[in-house]
């Protein structure tokens, strides 16, 4: 990386010290034991996403706490990861906790561009048992360890996909239900898109997250056989026309601009009654029944992922908080995971915001979990557990931790795009997609089935 981009990047992070400036209101009743970490700063990065968004709002507890400053900055998901994995390459200290994405953790675990945290969680000096790493959901967990078992992050999502309809009520009036299947999506769609001024169905760009379910519910898939075969599989006739039925769905019943649209674009369409349907990880549904600006939560259900000819695969993920190796203050790092992924602080973003997407089993199995997770009047919480024991049983998300999959992703979301915008035909787009992946993959050294 560039002295230039590095140092942006640092001052990106003082720019948003608003949330950990300011004086801080000193102990009302006696003086506290001056904490080792008094007067340090550190630099946290991550992309946009609820939790962080509620975590921000408490940085000056932990900051009276242990006497630790957080420059924390935020960015849209694309440029968070792309950004984030120069800076990882060069092992530089410009980061000192950030998030270890998904689709990325293969590749920067693999590469050894995270602390190992054995080195923490074992030693009580720095973790006190009740911590409890072992409460920590072990399948989202095992996306942040390596061939060995070590651990290199600690999950602060386990994202579960499923439906949200933000107008129920429109599909309530054309004298139909949830859709369960494909094609009962389209015949939703049909008969709602535009009423009342409202799109039937949203998404973000992120295709390659998003159009993965539809892809493998008909019949299609990424690789042969992840993770030991990954030769792609993106030019088969069950992949373009999963691709062409996805471009048609986004394009016939989206709202304008859908192509372009991030994460919170797509949800704040749901939540100003401008889009009706979504299939997206949970942390992205909540809102549309919890958050102050939602003009939908009296309208809102919520139902699985449909299912396809071959089965229902909804989307299933982690992602985690790590710290690069190139910190030069691991030790304050340490103290900031410690707090942002307590078993205390998970519990009260849960209760005061009602996020969702949980990794600790305590929490999980809390009252106060299914309470939070009743959302205008429906039992979401159960839906929650359900994508995650699906996704539990074969395995078929592990194509998307492999340490290729970012590569392969990135065709994917152009193909889709040029599908979408009628560029191409569906199987001259995935035939070329197909053709970059393994140029990009026999690169990396993989080897490829020919």
């Amino acid at each position: 990386m560039t002295g230039y981009r590095r140092r942006s990047i640092l001052r990106s992070a003082a720019g948003a010290s608003v949330l950990a400036s300011g004086a801080l209101p000193s102990p009302a009743v006696h003086a506290q034991a001056k904490s080792p970490y008094d007067g340090i700063t550190i630099n946290a990065s991550c992309f946009q996403t609820t939790y962080y968004e509620y975590l921000k709002t408490y940085l000056p507890q932990f900051q009276e706490k242990t006497g630790i400053k957080v420059n924390f900055t935020m960015q849209a998901f694309p440029v968070y990861n792309q950004r984030t994995d120069l800076e990882l390459s060069t092992r530089g200290s410009a980061i000192d906790v950030c998030n270890v994405t998904f689709i990325y953790s293969g590749r920067w675990i693999g590469a050894g561009w995270f602390t190992n945290l054995d080195t923490f969680t074992k030693d009580p000096k720095y973790t006190p048992a009740q911590w409890a790493p072992e409460d920590f959901v072990g399948g989202a967990q095992s996306a942040m360890q390596n061939a060995k078992g070590e651990t290199f992050g600690y999950t602060w999502e386990a994202g579960a996909m499923i439906l949200g309809a933000s107008r129920f009520d429109l599909i309530e009036k054309a004298g139909l239900a949830l859709p369960k299947t494909f094609d009962e999506l389209i015949k939703v769609c049909d008969a709602v898109h535009n009423k009342e001024g409202v799109a039937a169905f949203t998404a973000d760009k992120l295709h390659h997250w998003n159009w993965i379910p539809y892809l493998m519910g008909m019949g299609g898939a990424v690789f042969k056989a992840p993770p030991d075969n990954l030769t792609p599989t993106l030019d088969t006739p069950q992949a373009a026309r999963s691709a062409e039925w996805y471009a048609n769905l986004l394009m016939k019943y989206g709202p304008d601009g859908i192509l372009s649209y991030s994460d919170d674009q797509s949800m704040r369409s749901q939540m100003s009654g401008r889009a009706n349907i979504r299939t997206q990880a949970i942390t992205w549904m909540v809102p549309l029944a919890k958050h102050a600006e939602s003009t939908v939560q009296k309208t809102v259900r919520y139902g699985l992922m449909p299912a396809g000819p071959d089965g229902n695969f909804p989307g299933s993920n982690s992602h985690g908080l790590g710290i690069p190796a190139g910190s030069k203050k691991k030790e304050a790092a340490w103290e900031f995971i410690k707090w942002a992924l307590s078993k205390e602080t998970i519990s009260m973003i849960v209760e005061k915001h009602g996020y969702p997407s949980v990794c600790r089993l305590s929490v999980i199995k809390s009252p106060e979990f299914k309470q939070v997770l009743t959302l205008n009047g429906q039992d979401v919480a159960s839906l929650f557990l359900e994508v995650l024991q699906l996704g539990g049983k074969t395995g078929y998300m592990k194509y998307r931790t492999v340490p290729v999959y970012p590569q392969v992703g990135d065709k994917i979301n152009k193909a889709i795009e040029r599908i979408a915008t009628k560029q191409q035909a569906a199987p001259e787009s995935l035939k070329q997609a197909q053709a970059e992946a393994i140029q990009d993959l026999q690169k990396a050294g993989i080897k490829i089935d020919l």
